[in-house]
C-alpha cells in the first residue's frame, strides 16, 4: 500500500469515534499491537530527543525499504509512534521525505496532544525521516 492509501484508512478507522476520549482509547488499542523493540535498542542511542516521554526508534533497509522499529515508556506515545510506523514501514527513502502526513490534521490529532506531546510527534517524524535521508545517501 502506498503511504496516501495507508493514511486514507487510518483516517476513516478515526472517523468512526465521536469524541477525542474514544480516539485516545484507540490510540492505546494500537499501543499494544507494536512489536517491541530489540532490548538492544533501548538505549540512549536510539532515544528521539524532544519527547516527553522516551521513545526509541530504530530502523533498517531491507529490498530498498525501511522498516522501523519503536517503544515509548508512555502509552499514548507509543500509540502515536505505532500509527507513524504503520506509514512509514516498508516505504522507500524517497516516498518517506516526500510524504505528506495529511492524516495528523485530517483525525485532529495534533490539537488534541498538549504542546509537549505535539512537539514530540514532530520529533518522531524528523528521526524517521532523517533515517530514510540516511539509508537514502547510502544506496
Amino acid at each position: 500500500m502506498s503511504i496516501n492509501e495507508i493514511q486514507d484508512a487510518i483516517i476513516d478507522e478515526f472517523s468512526v469515534f465521536d469524541d477525542w476520549l474514544d480516539k485516545y482509547d484507540y490510540l492505546i488499542e494500537l499501543s499494544r499491537e507494536l512489536p517491541p523493540i530489540d532490548e538492544k535498542h533501548r538505549n540512549d542511542q536510539y532515544v528521539i530527543k524532544g519527547c516527553q516521554s522516551r521513545v526509541w526508534v530504530d530502523a533498517e533497509l531491507r529490498d530498498g525499504r525501511i522498516y522501523y522499529t519503536a517503544d515509548s515508556d508512555a502509552i499514548i506515545t507509543k500509540g502515536i509512534i505505532a500509527l507513524l510506523i504503520r506509514v512509514f514501514n516498508g516505504q522507500t527513502p524517497d516516498d518517506i521525505l516526500s510524504a505528506d502526513l495529511y492524516f495528523i490534521d485530517r483525525i485532529g490529532l495534533k490539537e488534541n496532544l498538549s504542546p509537549t506531546r505535539a512537539n514530540g510527534l514532530l520529533a518522531m517524524i524528523k528521526q524517521m525521516r532523517f533515517y530514510a535521508l540516511a539509508y537514502k545517501s547510502k544506496m
